[in-house]
């Protein structure tokens, strides 16, 4: 017997098992219980959504041998004849390959005929915005007024090009696409039914790039299984589809928190020798980007407790302006792709923008370290007029700003003095990031402990980088130990944090408060765009 395709063999027979549409087999349903039956029913939606399978699920309801219902038996003649593609009263169109009027006239002289052995002739055209112009307006008096023993039903993927005039006389219904949970479980119970072992994970990677087509989705999983010789794991659906795994794009979010832009390039190196997909991976990236940003301004919005935890710390970490910006240059770079010399220089030029626009980082040194941004500047913006004026010359309330206190970068460190310590450690990427959240609790002869908060958790991987550092900064052996639980004083990036607020703060202050500035606001009635104002 020759194997039949997962998305034949699954293909729903009744309304019962058609999963997705519940909006559109309520509707159809009620009407056929009620006997309440519209003409000329129009079905739109993205492929392998479910359109040709409702046409045929509707001409069953109409022809089955125990009458109009909307719960057909499924084993009677015409319910089996429809199913096997032989039932003479059910006529499939294909609108691509026959859009002229003379198809069109055929079809509709031979829907003048009683049916030969079914209740209605059910006429089915797929793709109908493919049709002719001449070819509508040839259907239009039949499509409203047709006999009494025809049933219109037109599918389309683009109702945007089907003329008004056929709309107006159509039942529309639209289909909408898959959401990829409801794929996961239908696969689960696919493969539960064909005794197929699989990874849970390895189905999200499917639906994801099912695009919200269960057809498709079953298709990728007969591919899967071929691929993984009966048995589909993660890591073979993941090469099999070229996607970007979730390591990969966490560890560029990791590089770009922690400025390390060599660690970044890294991943896009291991990314090609593995021939994965760049243009997937900006996708992905840029997918990765909007859910930080829900974190940021609607955390309600991730439904997933554990993905929502993940991001949270990016979201701390990444300033709400440079998201935008980290998104954008996202999805403009996928759009350059295919102009760069080659997918890998294109993917690692947006690498670099992304570190090149990071805040205060106008210079960078070889150590991947930002520099101090320029002197304090601001834009004055107007609020009426159409005038824009910017300060040509240094003010005296920046020039008389006091000097800001800097972060303790290299002091003296005595055994107590965690902050200036983690200052003199030459630590770098993840490991930099991991001592810096870290507040001291003890230091003995033969031990450290630190403690940080479990939000910053990811980051306990690079405790053994902190822990060779720290024994050679005290030349003996010393076990590190780090406690998650709340941090009860001020770690290094916390004052960090509080010394970089203060400068901006002040920076602010002295331009509000210079008279050029003010004289040149009461003049235009402008305000000044705090963004633009960067400390010395």
């Amino acid at each position: 017997m020759s194997y039949q395709v997962l998305a034949r063999k699954w293909r729903p027979k009744s309304f019962d098992t058609l999963v997705g549409q519940e909006h559109v087999v309520r509707a159809l349903t009620h009407a056929l219980d009620q006997q309440r039956l519209h003409h000329a029913y129009l079905f739109t939606g993205t492929r392998g959504v479910g359109k040709t399978t409702l046409a045929r699920i509707l001409a069953k309801a109409l022809n089955c041998e125990t009458g109009i219902t909307s719960t057909p038996c499924g084993v009677c003649g015409a319910c089996l004849e429809i199913d096997s593609g032989r039932f003479i009263d059910y006529v499939e169109m294909d609108a691509a390959s026959n859009r002229g009027v003379e198809d069109m006239a055929a079809l509709l002289e031979k829907a003048a005929y009683a049916p030969n052995s079914g209740r209605y002739k059910v006429y089915m055209i797929d793709e109908v915005h493919q049709l002719s112009g001449h070819a509508f307006n040839a259907m239009l008096k039949t499509l409203e007024e047709p006999p009494e023993h025809v049933k219109f039903i037109l599918a389309t993927t683009d109702p945007q090009k089907i003329p008004v005039t056929v709309l107006s006389r159509c039942l529309q219904f639209n289909l909408k696409q898959m959401p990829p949970g409801l794929i996961v479980d239908h696969l689960t119970q696919v493969l539960a039914a064909e005794e197929v072992d699989c990874e849970a994970t390895a189905l999200r990677h499917l639906a994801k790039a099912a695009a919200g087509s269960m057809r498709d989705a079953l298709s990728l999983l007969d591919q899967a299984i071929a691929h993984g010789a009966g048995r589909i794991e993660e890591e073979g659906v993941r090469a099999m589809l070229g996607t970007v795994g979730d390591d990969h794009l966490f560890s560029l979010l990791d590089g770009l928190v922690a400025g390390d832009i060599h660690a970044m390039l890294a991943v896009a190196e291991i990314m090609e020798a593995r021939s994965l997909s760049f243009d997937s991976a900006l996708q992905e990236l840029a997918t990765l980007f909007h859910r930080i940003a829900l974190v940021q301004f609607a955390p309600s919005a991730i439904l997933d407790a554990a993905e929502r935890e993940r991001l949270a710390h990016y979201a701390e970490c990444l300033d709400a302006e440079f998201l935008q910006l980290c998104y954008q240059i996202a999805i403009h770079g996928r759009d350059e792709l295919a102009l760069a010399p080659d997918e890998a220089a294109g993917f690692g030029m947006v690498l670099l923008r992304l570190h090149a626009f990071r805040p205060d980082n106008a210079k960078v040194g070889a150590g991947g370290t930002a520099q101090p941004a320029p002197a304090n500047t601001g834009t004055v913006q107007p609020t009426r007029h159409n005038a824009r004026v910017e300060p040509t010359r240094t003010t005296a309330a920046a020039a008389s700003l006091p000097p800001p206190s800097q972060p303790d970068s290299s002091p003296a460190a005595d055994d107590n003095d965690w902050h200036a310590l983690v200052a003199q450690l030459p630590l770098t990427g993840m490991a930099r990031q991991l001592a810096q959240h870290c507040e001291l609790i003890t230091l003995t002869d033969r031990q450290i402990t630190l403690r940080m908060s479990s939000v910053h958790k990811h980051l306990a991987p690079q405790q053994e980088k902190l822990q060779a550092e720290l024994q050679k900064h005290y030349g003996r052996p010393l076990a590190l130990k780090i406690d998650l639980a709340e941090t009860a004083g001020e770690t290094p990036k916390v004052r960090a944090d509080n010394v970089k607020r203060e400068r901006q703060e002040r920076a602010i202050a002295a331009i509000e408060g210079d008279p050029f500035v003010r004289e040149v606001c009461d003049l235009f009635d402008a305000s000044i765009d705090e963004s633009t104002i960067k400390p010395i």
